[in-house]
């Protein structure tokens, strides 16, 4: 009798223990699919790009006591663009399809991206090339970027948009994981030529995708009625005066984005200066980061947030900020790697409920710009990039990371304690 009662109990449990909707929307919406396919690509072509100018400008200046800083301020540079491009861009991507302005974008990274793994080919690399082609492609990103995340919500229906964000974030999350790793390996196989040629192809893949997509739920580009000026007052004041909890959320994103993203641009240091590894082992210890990542995406993907959101964020914030001064005190493979994982699962976290609450606040006329308003932040990335390669390069690149990872612990936690919006989001 008992033992029945409880099978029926177990029954009873699973039957309340929520379905996994891990691939719903990517199954449900063809345009959402091809999104996240042309998506996929462009990641891809992110991850590869980060890998690779890094080493090479190592490569290039290898026995410099500068050569610290220089990697790391090749890295911070495809930020910048985001302070000046990317404000324009959401004003751009409002007034015009935006699907027609990745697939412009895309196409001239292609070409930009093939014209590099020529002069490399030819042996005519000098470092002030890598900074040009970061600058460009930082340009492209930071159009490309917002738009690809404002058409995730003009392919599915609202009541899809979590799960659809969610699933999109696997796109950066599982190249994080390919990317570097295959990169690296080419790198220390063939060089850095077949790496360009394929970032090219990646970005020619993105416009594939796009061709025969459309986008049933929005983008109707109403801005164009107004002037691009007056489109741009209506953007900042709607996240200041309107909805300012999005402000809040875009401040307490400068954490993972501004304070603690300068520890991805000097691996290939860190892991040559403190683990004695080459470029094969640094892109291992980067595709690590894409596994935490995509562990976390795709248990939020699955089940949703257990937890309500806005503490999503808070709680994430901290726990990568403290990841950061556990790893600057390593110097064994196997910690870094654990280490690195649950920082990029935090960052993750943080990322995908940060991310989806912006959407979800965003009236779809507006998308464009309180997009391209959330990563304008990323543009401060090479300021910050410079502080630490300037302390890094002084001192060393442990003590700077420890240093980093305090300011950014400080910060979270005064948020945790002050922003009771950010806290009650659900």
């Amino acid at each position: 009798m008992g033992k029945g009662l409880g099978l029926e109990n177990d029954r009873q449990a699973g039957r309340r223990m929520p379905r996994l909707r891990t691939i719903d929307t990517w199954l449900r919406y063809r345009d959402y699919r091809l999104l996240w396919l042309g998506n996929y690509c462009a990641n891809s072509a992110q991850w590869l790009q980060l890998l690779t100018v890094g080493w090479l400008v190592r490569d290039l200046t290898e026995g410099a006591a500068s050569s610290p800083f220089q990697v790391v301020t090749v890295g911070g540079l495809a930020t910048l663009p985001m302070l000046f491009v990317g404000p324009w861009a959401g004003v751009l991507g409002d007034r015009v399809d935006r699907r027609k302005l990745i697939m412009v974008t895309q196409t001239a990274m292609a070409c930009v991206s093939a014209l590099f793994a020529a002069v490399i080919a030819l042996d005519q690399q000098e470092v002030w090339h890598a900074y040009v082609y970061v600058l460009v492609g930082g340009s492209a990103r930071s159009i490309t970027m917002s738009m690809q995340q404002a058409l995730i919500a003009n392919t599915v229906r609202r009541e899809d948009l979590i799960n659809a964000y969610a699933t999109n974030v696997i796109t950066i999350t599982s190249t994080r994981i390919t990317g570097p790793f295959l990169g690296g390996v080419l790198i220390h196989e063939l060089g850095f030529v077949t790496n360009f040629a394929i970032e090219a192809g990646l970005y020619a893949g993105v416009v594939l995708m796009l061709l025969t997509m459309k986008t049933p739920y929005g983008n109707l580009a109403t801005a164009s009625e107004t002037s691009p000026v007056a489109n741009m007052v209506e953007g900042v004041r709607y996240i200041w005066r309107d909805q300012r909890v999005i402000l809040n959320l875009m401040i307490l994103g400068l954490v993972p984005n501004v304070i603690l993203h300068p520890l991805w641009l000097m691996l290939p240091t860190f892991t040559s200066d403190v683990l004695h590894k080459g470029a094969d082992f640094g892109g291992y210890l980067l595709s690590t980061t894409g596994f935490g990542g995509f562990i976390s995406t795709m248990v939020i993907a699955s089940v949703g947030f257990v937890y309500r959101k806005g503490m999503v964020c808070l709680v994430s914030a901290i726990i990568s900020s403290v990841c950061v001064v556990l790893f600057s005190q390593s110097t064994w493979l196997v910690p870094s790697f654990v280490i690195i994982a649950v920082m990029a699962f935090s960052q993750a976290n943080f990322r995908t409920s940060n991310g989806t609450l912006i959407q979800l606040l965003s009236p779809d006329a507006l998308r464009g710009r309180v997009t391209t308003l959330q990563q304008m932040g990323q543009g401060l990335v090479p300021f910050s990039s410079l502080l630490i390669g300037a302390f890094a390069w002084y001192s060393t690149p442990p003590l700077a990371f420890t240093v980093v990872g305090l300011v950014g612990l400080g910060m979270a936690v005064y948020f945790l304690f002050t922003s009771h919006r950010i806290r009650a989001l659900e």
